[in-house]
């Protein structure tokens, strides 16, 4: 940390807060169930994703992937691919316009760029599926074609493919995300040996990817004045607009990005090689190019959640508090990028402990570069943790909500400061109660219907509240009453359009329908990126912002002969259209009154959003309790969830009906990570061998039961509109919901994911007092 980030945290911390939004208490359009505004352009077909921009003169590209881990390459055999019919040009490191190698992202705030690697610049192979050349032609048919004639000939290097070979040379990153990789409060390993009840187990992810439904698109185009239009299925607009501009020697104002409609993300829709190598060949051919990948060019040169290895260690007092809270572990990561899977925050938050150690370490692969898939690091962190929890309970006799509620802590265990807002315990009496917890049967295999064994199983979902600086929003009335709000947001599938409409609405008390939200292209304010669940909260903070402003401009704009005359903006409240006083309600006119008497077409301004200070005063995070119910098939170790009960505290939620979607929606890619999906990657070649839906299995309808969802809807009184971010939450603590249910049914403790039939068929009944029998992580 920077002596200015010290000191700017410190000064976070004495600085008077500055009291909940006035809107929290009194909502009217915000917190109501309002369809998605983008709904009926969706159905119809009429929303254009990144691959469906008609552009004029347009060019199609196909790539060619290496098919060696790491080495150069001696020669590329292209002559064929040339002179195939409807080929325009063959790109590669001989002929590619000259790029600077991007700054990486979780290093440089202002880049999306997943790797600092130069792309395509040099003869050298990183990994197997990166792009070696590239086609241009007049149809797509033509360019895979020509593609497909290329042959590459290279001199292998030996990889670093084995995690469990290179386990013995892992290192601390140098820092998780801002935060050390090391903590240590006391003596835990000495706490651990002394303690009642110990838990002491190896934990086990996969690798894991995100297949969204849009396949990753770029469109990019250069005019004449060289100025760049880039059309992106992206996640970061802004972002990307700084990463293309710093790679090509461009100012960012030169430089358009376009991502109005997104086909999910979930982490993955960042800056790859692919779009870089698309603006390159529409430079190099003068041509408007598109370039969109294939299922399988997703799972090669786009990166997914990285594997873990993780030791948690509990030993718990007679009374079952915690002694000592041990979560260390490994995870595989490329040494181009920065980004080590924060699993140890969790344990950093959650559980008051005596004594505490917490350790990341990497190994360095030659590998895609990982990076983050829905709530990275807490989502395999919480399984972990919460299934080694679930086994401390067994071992002190106690039920699991129960001793929850005996390590519940006063304040933030490791950054010991309070918290803004914290009631998981509520969540957890709320679901319980839902569920019907209390009828459940501790002991395992004791439910039974035919050949199908019953269990219920709890875990805690967490996820910290971030609200990311650099959000602004441009918010502009109208004579006849309307107002239009921009930001250089994103909509992926989560509602932002929709609920920012409702907030803007309500702020202004404007009816809905004249209220409109402009977004996806970087012509509008900068929008920070659409992950860790912070678009929403920050742009309602830039949003609010350019209220306060635009208030201050329409009172200036009122003379003498107004009923606000001599008003300032302490004095008023917005409602029914216009402004009024608040210490006389009949005092004020609408925004139409103020501007026609103006003489104005429109009143217009632009704000950017006050620095996140809560998070340097408070520790803010959001939480869940999970409960599922399984049924498990004795003879085939088949496993179906029967019934799903989310309980949340996130703070007020802006929409129930987008809310349910998102909660919902987290909750199905954590039970893919529990039962289905798995990455698999073959350490002879550095290749995955499962790149397609055939072969990776995501959940489908018939594996998801009716999922209900409940939230406490209690207001954060640091955040803005009282909100915290839910994009995420519903993936954290699902795994391990799963895995303790299916303990509960069977009697079997499953440690790797997924927990698949054949773990089930081999695994033998778990014995109390389980430690770990092989080499932990240290």
């Amino acid at each position: 940390m920077s002596v200015l980030q010290k000191v700017t945290e410190a000064l976070a911390k004495v600085m008077p807060d500055k009291g909940p939004d006035p809107l929290i208490e009194t909502w009217h359009i915000v917190g109501q169930p309002l369809s998605r505004l983008d709904g009926p352009l969706k159905v119809s077909g009429a929303a254009r994703f990144a691959a469906e921009v008609p552009l004029e003169n347009l060019a199609y590209a196909s790539l060619v992937l290496s098919t060696i881990a790491k080495g150069r390459i001696l020669r590329i055999h292209s002559d064929d691919a040339r002179r195939a019919i409807g080929v325009i040009t063959v790109m590669t490191h001989e002929n590619a316009p000259r790029m600077h190698a991007p700054p990486q992202m979780f290093t440089y705030r202002d880049s999306a760029a997943t790797s600092n690697l130069p792309v395509m610049q040099d003869n050298r192979v990183h990994w197997n599926g990166e792009p070696v050349a590239l086609v241009v032609a007049e149809s797509q048919e033509a360019a895979d074609y020509a593609a497909s004639l290329i042959r590459v000939e290279y001199e292998p290097e030996t990889a670093a493919l084995s995690f469990d070979a290179r386990k013995p040379e892992a290192k601390p990153p140098k820092d998780i995300l801002g935060e050390p990789p090391d903590i240590t409060v006391g003596g835990a390993e000495d706490a651990l040996r002394r303690s009642a009840f110990r838990v002491d187990q190896l934990y086990r992810t996969p690798r894991y990817n995100h297949n969204a439904i849009e396949l990753h698109a770029t469109a990019a185009k250069w005019g004449s004045d060289g100025t760049l239009t880039v059309h992106d299925a992206s996640q970061a607009l802004a972002a990307t607009r700084d990463t293309i501009a710093k790679s090509f020697a461009l100012e960012p104002e030169k430089v358009r990005v376009m991502a109005p409609f997104v086909g999910g993300a979930f982490g993955n829709k960042c800056v790859w090689n692919h779009t870089f190598l698309c603006i390159a060949a529409a430079k190099l051919t003068a041509r408007a190019v598109r370039i969109v990948l294939t299922r399988e060019e997703v799972f090669r040169i786009t990166g997914g959640r990285t594997l873990s290895e993780q030791r948690v260690a509990l030993g718990a007092n007679r009374d079952g508090t915690l002694a000592g809270l041990i979560h260390t572990g490994i995870t595989g990561v490329v040494s181009h990028n920065a980004f080590p899977e924060q699993f140890t925050f969790p344990a950093r938050h959650l559980y008051a402990a005596e004594h505490m150690l917490i350790q990341q370490k990497v190994v360095e692969l030659d590998m895609v570069a990982n990076t983050s898939m829905r709530a990275p690091g807490e989502s395999i962190g919480t399984f972990a943790l919460e299934s080694a929890l679930d086994e401390l309970a067994i071992e002190c006799s106690l039920d699991p909500i129960e001793l929850r509620r005996r390590i519940e802590p006063q304040k933030d265990p490791t950054r010991n400061i309070p918290f803004s807002s914290r009631n998981l315990l509520e969540a957890y009496r709320r679901g319980a109660e839902r569920f019907g917890w209390a009828q459940r049967n501790p002991a395992p295999g004791s439910q039974r219907d035919g050949a199908w064994q019953i269990g219920q199983g709890v875990a805690t979902a967490y996820y910290p509240y971030y609200r990311m600086p650099g959000g602004s929003a441009r918010l502009r009335i109208t004579a006849d009453g309307r107002a239009v709000v921009q930001a250089a947001a994103h909509e992926m599938g989560m509602g932002t359009a929709t609920v920012q409409v409702q907030h803007a609405a309500e702020r202004l008390a404007l009816p809905v329908e004249r209220v409109s939200f402009e977004y996806g292209d970087t012509h509008f304010p900068d929008s920070p990126v659409a992950g860790g669940s912070n678009q929403t909260v920050s742009i309602v903070a830039a949003v609010t912002a350019a209220v306060q402003e635009l208030v201050e401009k329409l009172l200036r704009l009122c003379g003498k002969d107004s009923p606000l005359a001599g008003s300032r903006a302490a004095d008023v409240g917005a409602r029914d259209g216009g402004l009024y006083r608040l210490d006389n309600p009949t005092r004020g006119e609408s925004y139409r009154a103020i501007l026609q008497r103006a003489g104005r077409d429109y009143l217009e301004c632009t704000a950017k959003a006050p620095m996140p200070a809560e998070m340097k005063k408070y520790s803010m995070q959001s939480f869940g309790a999970q409960f599922c119910e399984v049924r498990v098939n004795e003879v085939s170790g088949e496993i179906r969830i029967s019934r799903w009960l989310g309980s949340f505290d996130t703070g007020r939620i802006l929409n129930p009906k987008t809310a349910g979607s998102q909660f919902r929606g987290g909750i199905i890619m954590g039970i893919g990570m529990a039962l289905t999906e798995e990455s698999f990657f073959d350490e002879r070649s550095g290749r995955f061998v499962n790149a397609s839906l055939a072969e990776y299995h995501v959940p489908v309808h018939l594996d998801i039961p009716q999922i209900e969802v409940i939230w406490n809807d209690i207001p954060d009184p640091q955040a803005p509109l009282g909100l915290h971010g839910i994009g995420e939450i519903g993936i954290t603590g699902t795994a391990a919901a799963v895995a303790n249910a299916v303990y509960n049914a069977t009697g079997k403790r499953i440690r790797e994911l997924p927990i698949t039939l054949d773990k089930i068929l081999t695994a033998p009944p778990t014995l109390r007092r389980s430690v770990a029998t092989s080499a932990t992580p240290r």
